[in-house]
């Protein structure tokens, strides 16, 4: 199975420099509506992630020259070049106003909206840190007595486009949770005609009370009731119901199940907004729509360094110029060191950084990270919620029990039964088959609709039969331990050979041998595990207790599954869904923590912020240790970034400057490098 990572959805505001749009587009035709899904909004931000890498490779290239045209820059290095190119002044402030209008624009705008919205931060500080240099170092160029700072306003503009890149390609993204819940249904559809014939006709063109025909094996392609037909419908991706339900003559059937080994006949009763699945959509957005919004920790810090740097740079002009009486010269450059040293290269990577190394990891390790937010919330986690069908089962039946009756065939009883499966399509059926690799020829081997299979094996005449069959012929089992497995809601199959009850076989959805470990370990970190089910509750209570989990909900439908996980949360609980199926996505979008089993539906894994590759449970568990010491290192980051700025900003502007200690540019540019090489050999330091 092939998984992306693609932008992601289920936050308004994923990144301060990110923005919102897009509108939904009809999928239909005519008068009947499939559920609708935004494209505009992913197409958006990829256009933006495209326009930050154009501008940073465009800047890079410029700041070359620049650096090369820089004498204090190069005296940093060591260098002295004598350069005589002609005007060379004007054309490094050529080449630097085309960095800070290009590169910096995304900054300056970012600004602009931050200053609207009255929430200053990271924006703000790096626009007024490279307006300050750049505004600056051109009055110096056009004769202003001072030093130029373009390289350092042209390498700021680099690293905060880099960083912002970085952060970009991993927390951004736009859900395809819509198109793959639309994709569910299929195109097309058989309907019934008036004079008796069958036309393929668009799912688009369906209306209420329509018959349609759906053969074995095929998506149902809406809503409706059964008017003829016998057979068993798969619901798991809808319902969560692990077992194929039987479906005859006036039951209802969802859009997008899939039949099983019988024709049937449906009256259309919903389609478009109408339909189940377009409901579960509407769950779905809403859950998105409702989620709490969270603030990174750096935004958080710039917001502060801007009322600093703004502080402190007024202050040193003032001081210096009308107390201490210096130059206005030397006053302004004390205040614009100040201002371009505030705005430190750490602080932008302090957080990418770390996020790039963390999603490395959680990615060759089987997690796959598409909402860091949320990723970063996991940390706090306190409960976990697991689907039960696909999450903590393998979502596939398996043989449990075997039990028998009739001693002469105690070897040989469920190789009967699994001879004469090998013919069927039915799930249970093929179960059987798969549990033994020794089977024998069958002649005339014939399904039975709704109850079960026979054959002949080895010249004896053999029927495999659900309870159905005992109960139409009237054949009445007392044994103890039959009544043991309906009690653990297994299924149970009775094998007959010869017309004599030789034994039956019990099936259930199979328990991934993780499971039992992950809710032992989430235990050890004080974390309550959870089930959440559409199946019933016996088959609840069996797999609940066999796994240890401290808590099960039972019987619960789509709508249900996010009111639950609503409930969890009300109890002052940080909530995570752990599930694979369509039926979790609105749990999964509703949850702190929305966690996809990578085996699962595309739906939930578009609707999760973090996806289990190996789809093994155990996994929660790393996410939850990938997440603390991702916090860890990010605090880390942010107090060295900080803490440049604590040492930096006195000293440039001159609080020492009666010991003889002032902070000069180029020491500034010393420290501001000192600080980012900490911060990204921080950062690294996370792989161990």
């Amino acid at each position: 199975m092939a998984i992306s990572i693609v932008p992601e959805h289920k936050h308004s505001d994923k990144s301060h420099m990110m923005e919102t749009g897009g509108n939904n587009h009809d999928m239909h035709k005519h008068d009947t509506e499939r559920p609708k899904s935004n494209h505009n909004h992913m197409g958006h931000q990829d256009h933006m992630l495209k326009d930050f890498k154009k501008r940073l490779v465009v800047s890079l290239i410029l700041t070359l020259p620049i650096l090369v045209l820089s004498p204090m820059f190069l005296s940093l290095l060591g260098i002295h070049i004598d350069i005589k190119l002609p005007f060379a002044a004007y054309f490094l402030l050529g080449l630097s106003s085309v960095v800070f209008l290009y590169g910096g624009w995304p900054f300056l705008k970012g600004m602009f909206g931050e200053i609207r919205g009255k929430q200053p931060g990271m924006m703000t500080l790096i626009a007024v840190g490279i307006s300050t240099a750049y505004f600056y170092s051109s009055a110096v160029i056009l004769g202003l007595s001072g030093k130029d700072f373009f390289w350092e306003m042209a390498t700021l503009i680099d690293i905060m486009l880099l960083g912002h890149w970085i952060e970009m390609k991993s927390v951004m993204g736009a859900s395809n949770a819509l198109d793959a819940l639309a994709r569910l249904l299929p195109s097309d559809a058989h309907k019934l005609m008036p004079d008796g014939s069958i036309e393929e006709v668009s799912v688009n063109l369906l209306a209420k009370d329509d018959k349609i025909i759906i053969k074995p094996g095929e998506k149902i392609p809406a809503d409706g009731d059964v008017i003829d037909g016998l057979s068993s419908v798969n619901e798991s991706m809808l319902t969560g119901e692990s077992k194929p339900v039987s479906k005859q003559k006036g039951d209802k059937v969802i859009g997008g199940s899939i039949n099983g080994e019988g024709s049937l006949s449906i009256a259309v009763k919903g389609t478009g907004k109408d339909s189940f699945l377009a409901r579960v959509i509407e769950l779905v957005k809403h859950a998105q729509e409702s989620k709490s919004k969270t603030q990174a920790l750096a935004n958080r810090a710039a917001s502060w360094l801007t009322y600093i740097a703004l502080g402190s740079g007024t202050i040193s002009l003032l001081v210096w110029l009308v107390i201490i009486k210096q130059t206005f010269a030397f006053s302004l450059e004390r205040a614009v060191t100040v201002m371009v040293i505030s705005c430190p290269h750490a602080l932008g990577l302090a957080v990418p950084l770390v996020v790039s190394v963390s999603t490395a990891i959680a990615a060759t390790h089987g997690l796959l990270i598409r909402n860091r937010n949320a990723f970063e919330q996991a940390r706090k986690v306190t409960a976990v919620i697991f689907d039960k069908t696909g999450t903590l089962t393998e979502g596939r039946f398996g043989v449990t029990d075997t039990i028998l009756f009739e001693p002469t065939y105690s070897e040989s009883m469920v190789k009967y039964a699994a001879s004469v499966d090998t013919y069927s399509e039915h799930p249970i059926a093929k179960a059987i088959a798969g549990s033994t690799t020794e089977l024998w020829a069958v002649d005339g081997f014939q399904a039975v609709p709704g109850k079960g299979a026979v054959g002949n094996v080895n010249g004896k005449h053999v029927k495999v039969m659900g309870p159905g069959y005992l109960k139409e012929q009237h054949i009445e089992v007392t044994d103890a331990r039959i009544s043991d497995l309906y009690s653990q809601g297994k299924t149970v199959v009775f094998v007959f050979i010869d017309d004599v009850l030789a034994g039956a076989i019990a099936l259930a959805d199979i328990i991934r041998p993780e499971s039992m470990a992950a809710v032992q370990a989430l235990r050890t970190f004080g974390i309550r595990s959870m089930m959440l089910t559409g199946d019933n509750h016996q088959v609840a209570a069996w797999v609940s207790e066999k796994i240890g989990i401290d808590e099960y909900f039972a019987e619960v439908l789509p709508q249900d599954k996010a009111n639950k996980v609503k409930e969890v949360q009300a109890r002052g609980m940080l909530t995570a869904m752990v599930g694979d199926g369509v039926n979790d996505a609105p749990a999964l979008a509703q949850a702190d923590l929305g966690i996809a089993i990578g085996a699962g539906s595309d739906v939930a894994i578009e609707t999760a912020d973090v996806i289990l590759v190996k789809s093994n449970p155990s996994d929660v568990i790393s996410v939850i240790k990938l997440s603390i010491a991702t916090h860890r290192k990010m605090v880390q980051n942010l107090f060295w970034a900080t803490g440049y700025n604590a040492l930096a900003i006195p000293m440039a502007a001159g609080v020492f400057y009666s010991l003889g200690i002032i902070l000069t540019p180029a020491y500034g540019a010393v420290l501001m490098t000192i600080s980012t090489i900490i911060v990204a050999i921080n950062a690294r330091l996370l792989r161990l």
